[in-house]
């Protein structure tokens, strides 16, 4: 059996349990090089993981000849920059949600995998998680009807680095694209899109409510899907409370769930509640990365592209006033 060999630009926080383990125990699959500019850093993490290779320069990783796909992981600055590069040496590569800054680069790190005929796959991995599966297969057999309407409701306290106003890079725009609400909020749009299908039009308003940084801090949001199944959304991360649920109404029930907690998924249908126990996996990412190099391989199709990760760029896009 062939095996897609990794290389993997960035060695942060996420690839330490959610995505880099899973590169490793994917059937088919093996992560042979990491790419940190901080080669000590690199070299800690190639030697924690048992990977072979590291470098601090990514063009050199992209070049190495053992390595036939690109996972990047950095911040969203420096996708389009990695991926470009990789589409360029004529390897797929696998982005870190959000796919990009903006839509607009989405669109370009599209148009150059397309060009080269190689795919392009993002990192909106909960696509694959069995709870989330679950959701979509009641749904698909129609088990609340013909969906009409959605909400959803993300309500999150600051932290103490907040409030302390420490350098965090997820509220930098020139790094992160946004704030909390394109890190997070990017999921949970995902998610409604994969359920439902693609969101044709979507508008929104934002303030600053808390001050403590200087991005959004708080998102409204109203859209409605080709369907024409209509939703609302509220992001609020100067909350005093906090709060994850996502209901999809439809003509005979609703299903209620969490995006980033583990509660029971809810069913309510014919004047009954059903819960459904679903736990994740201990390497998140592995379903979808599974999904992907067998795809590779020659079997196989990952939901997540692109094209899927580009259409979550222009929901928040829209959201946000930015086209």
């Amino acid at each position: 059996m062939k095996t897609i060999r990794w290389g993997m630009i960035g060695c942060g926080d996420v690839t330490e349990i959610k995505s880099g383990p899973g590169f490793q125990k994917a059937r088919g699959s093996q992560l042979v090089a990491v790419m940190r500019r901080n080669g000590a850093l690199a070299r800690d993490y190639a030697s924690r993981h048992s990977v072979p290779t590291w470098y601090d320069d990514a063009e050199a990783l992209i070049h190495d000849r053992n390595v036939d796909a690109v996972y990047i992981a950095t911040p969203p600055s420096s996708h389009k920059e990695y991926a470009l590069a990789a589409a360029r040496a004529g390897k797929p590569a696998y982005v870190e949600k959000p796919m990009a800054l903006n839509y607009s680069e989405c669109k370009e790190m599209i148009e150059a995998f397309e060009t080269a005929r190689i795919p392009l796959f993002t990192a909106f991995y909960r696509r694959a998680l069995p709870r989330f599966l679950k959701i979509k297969s009641m749904i698909d057999n129609d088990e609340i009807g013909s969906i009409q309407g959605v909400i959803i409701r993300f309500y999150r306290p600051p932290s103490q680095a907040d409030l302390k106003h420490a350098a965090q890079w997820r509220v930098d725009p020139a790094i992160a694209g946004g704030g909390y609400f394109v890190d997070m909020g990017s999921h949970m749009i995902d998610l409604i899109q994969y359920f439902l299908g693609p969101i044709v039009s979507a508008a929104g308003f934002y303030s600053n409510q808390g001050n403590l940084y200087q991005v959004e801090d708080t998102v409204c949001g109203a859209f409605n899907f080709e369907s024409d199944a209509l939703g609302v959304g509220l992001w609020r991360f100067a909350a005093s409370e906090d709060l994850d649920v996502t209901e999809i109404s439809g003509s005979r029930g609703k299903i209620s769930y969490s995006t980033f907690l583990e509660q029971p998924v809810l069913l309510e249908s014919k004047g009954t509640v059903r819960q459904f126990e679903i736990p994740h996996p201990v390497h998140i990412q592995q379903p979808l990365i599974q999904i992907i190099v067998d795809e590779l391989l020659g079997s196989g199709k990952s939901p997540s592209t692109g094209r899927t990760g580009a259409m979550t760029s222009w929901v928040m896009d829209r959201m946000l006033g930015r086209i």
